[in-house]
Formats: structure tokens, C-alpha cells, sequence
């Protein structure tokens, strides 16, 4: 990553919801990818090269907003690692809560995107983890979609609306 760009985002990082163009939406993406790689402790690189990877396909090749999502990412997890008043149980509760604020994030839950995370470890215990994550994570999607279906819509149109 450049210089300049390390430079801004920790300048962002302080202010990152007044600068960073729907804010909420890249954070709640990292929040899902963190849920993943937090629960394995030996997490490696490559988790965050397919962040990455993932973010420059949903952001339209936009690297900055890619390397964005990919250290908000970063920064969750060692969270959860430095026990740094965040742990699994309090993602799994933060990623509720704001499917209950914003229930059109439902459709950010990309399943697909998070099965290669998975791949990259070999401990088998925490594979069934993941994917008992996984599991988790494609049900609450299922039943927002499901129950909040008027309200995303509604919200939806608003948003095209005042674009």
C-alpha cells in the first residue's frame, strides 16, 4: 500500500464516517469478514488478500475503497485478538443489532464471498466453526430477507430516491 494512502486512512479512521461514502455498508462488510477470520487465531494474510480481492469486486476495481474495507477488516480482528473490549459473541450481537437498524445490509451477507476463508486453514475444529458461523450467518440473512422484506424495500426506494 502507498505511503499516502496510510497516510489518509489514518486520518479517515478518526473521522471515517463523515469521509468514507456509505460508511455504514463497508463496516458492516467487515464485520462479517472479521466474524470469519477472527475465529480462527492464527489468521493469516491471504484471509485479507481475498478481502481485498472480494472488495475490488464489489467496489468496482476501486482500490482505495478495497484497501478500506480490507483494514477495517484488519483492525476488527485485532480487536478480537488483543481482547480489546470485542470478542465473536459481540460481533455476532453488533451484526444483529444493525440488521435490525438497517435490514437491507441483509443483502450484503455474501456467503460465497466467505467460503474461500474457510479454506485457508487446516485445523479442522475450527473449520466446523466457520462454518457453524457461516450456517449462522446465511439463516439471519434468510430470515431478514424474509421478515423485513416491505421495510428494505421501502428503504430501497428511498435510497434510489435520493441519490
Amino acid at each position: 500500500m502507498r505511503l499516502s494512502f496510510r497516510i489518509k486512512h489514518h486520518f479517515f479512521n478518526a473521522f471515517r464516517e463523515l469521509f468514507v461514502h456509505h460508511h455504514g455498508s463497508l463496516e458492516f462488510r467487515a464485520k462479517i469478514f472479521a466474524l470469519i477470520i477472527a475465529s480462527d487465531e492464527k489468521s493469516k494474510v491471504d484471509n485479507y488478500i481475498l478481502v481485498k480481492a472480494y472488495g475490488l469486486k464489489i467496489y468496482n476495481n476501486d482500490e482505495e475503497r478495497a484497501n478500506l474495507l480490507m483494514l477495517t477488516t484488519k483492525e476488527l480482528v485485532q480487536k478480537v485478538k488483543d481482547r480489546n473490549g470485542l470478542d465473536i459473541d459481540t460481533l455476532v450481537t453488533n451484526i444483529q443489532k444493525e440488521l435490525k437498524i438497517v435490514p437491507r445490509y441483509a443483502k450484503k451477507i455474501d456467503i460465497d464471498s466467505l467460503q474461500p476463508l474457510l479454506h485457508l486453514t487446516h485445523d479442522k475444529d475450527i473449520i466446523c466453526y466457520q462454518e457453524r458461523i457461516v450456517d449462522f450467518l446465511k439463516s439471519l440473512k434468510e430470515e431478514t430477507l424474509h421478515t423485513q422484506k416491505f421495510q428494505i424495500d421501502a428503504d430501497e426506494k428511498n435510497l434510489k430516491r435520493n441519490s
